[in-house]
């Protein structure tokens, strides 16, 4: 039996893809403990993990960004950016690497696993802590020569051009644009007692990375480290939700199904993407259905159908297409079910979501958040009718059927505490 230590940033997003592996880690024998915000408790104790409370000052409690940081709200651009990365992801680092060392000393674990994006648990295990096992739950981002850096969003291409043109964007987002943040990150490490480093923000194990997604999505590289292992879509089976009243009408119209999310965490304002690809399609010989959590968004065109929740167990292998603002689970979902994409998101990961399900030609990538119905119509026309998005999509779906994506997780994990044993005994 292991002793593991899950530790993961207070969102959905980042716990949600941990859970699977939580879940075949405990069916196992093994004993998992879970370091993260309150609201999460009853999902993680659903997988046999045992729950361990954060420190209430980086807890979000359910609470967006936007709530935690007003002042954020008068941020645009690259500076609002800057202020996600320093105020969201690193000033927690000390008080992360606290919450490890008070959980350790109760009970000692084999690994450390958390999300990328939480960066303490790499930082305990060089003030000497346990190997921590990095989960990307965003698209790679790991620095390359031959791929673009990570933020922007750019198109992937190949030749020595390209290397050139990535190399002088690099160079300005580290040097320019990233500088403030990538200094800021060096004084907490120095104050934690470590230098410096890498000026470099992504954090992947040098032990063990689980990928969240394939291969097939990501970015081609000439050279992948070894501890890079894809292992298909971590996603969290969401509780059963009732079929709503509309279902049997929507099954039966006759008409292509197409979806359209803004996610659980950015649907605040509806009028970015749901509401005007209902405004756009309501013409269409089309069948939209939305996802509007606690929104009312009003009188309905004869074709659209909405709910607060939906059961994308039973949607999705029905579904065309899907317009999505680019939350990359809700991408894996829809690819793994070989549903071709319409993404439209600026913020966050999303311009890097929306990058590779262009680049895999699974879809189409709109390139702003607040795309025009006119904009919105002609992509889920060519989505629909246009090209080999369906046929890609479906090829990206059997690449995430070979990859089953909890049970081979935990076969890593389980490995790599294995081969430490091996060579301490």
């Amino acid at each position: 039996m292991l002793n593991l230590l899950f530790a993961t940033m207070p969102v959905p997003g980042h716990v949600a893809p941990l859970l699977p592996i939580a879940r075949a880690l405990t069916e196992r024998g093994n004993h998992v403990r879970w370091c993260t915000g309150r609201v999460f408790a009853d999902r993680i104790a659903a997988t046999g993990a045992e729950f361990v409370e954060m420190d209430p000052s980086i807890d979000h409690q359910g609470r967006n960004v936007d709530e935690l940081f007003p002042e954020r709200a008068k941020l645009k651009g690259i500076t609002k950016l800057r202020y996600d990365m320093t105020a969201v992801f690193l000033d927690p680092i000390p008080t992360q690497v606290g919450d490890l060392r008070k959980a350790l000393a109760e009970r000692p674990a084999d690994l450390v696993l958390h999300d990328a994006a939480y960066i303490g648990a790499s930082v305990f295990e060089q003030l000497g802590g346990p190997r921590a096992v990095s989960v990307g739950v965003m698209p790679m981002m790991l620095p390359a020569p031959d791929v673009p850096p990570f933020g922007p969003g750019l198109k992937h291409r190949a030749g020595a051009l390209a290397r050139l043109r990535y190399a002088v964007v690099r160079g300005l987002l580290d040097n320019v644009l990233f500088k403030p943040v990538l200094d800021h990150r060096a004084r907490i490490l120095t104050g934690l007692g470590l230098p410096e480093g890498e000026r470099e923000l992504a954090t992947v194990s040098p032990h063990l990375h689980l990928q969240n997604g394939i291969a097939g999505l990501e970015h081609p590289r000439s050279f992948m480290p070894p501890q890079v292992q894809f292992v298909g879509a971590l996603v969290d089976p969401a509780p059963a939700a009732a079929l709503p009243d509309w279902w049997h009408r929507m099954i039966t119209a006759g008409r292509p199904i197409v979806h359209v999310t803004q996610g659980t965490v950015a649907d605040t304002d509806l009028g970015q993407l749901v509401l005007p690809v209902i405004r756009a399609l309501a013409d269409e010989h089309v069948t939209v259905v939305a996802s509007t959590g606690a929104h009312d968004v009003g009188p309905l065109p004869a074709n659209a159908f909405t709910a607060p929740f939906l059961p994308y167990d039973r949607l999705l292998p029905e579904l065309s297409a899907m317009v999505t603002n680019g939350g990359f689970g809700g991408v894996q979902l829809a690819l793994a079910q070989g549903v071709p994409l319409v993404v439209a998101g600026t913020t966050e990961d999303k311009p890097e979501v929306a990058a590779r399900v262009e680049r895999s030609g699974a879809g189409l990538n709109l390139r702003t958040s607040t795309p025009s119905e006119k904009a919105i119509k002609a992509a889920v026309r060519e989505v629909l009718h246009g090209g080999t998005f369906r046929l890609r999509a479906r090829e990206l779906a059997a690449e995430y059927r070979r990859h089953d994506a909890g049970p081979l997780s935990a076969d890593h994990v389980e490995r790599l505490a294995r081969a430490g044993v091996a060579r301490t005994g």
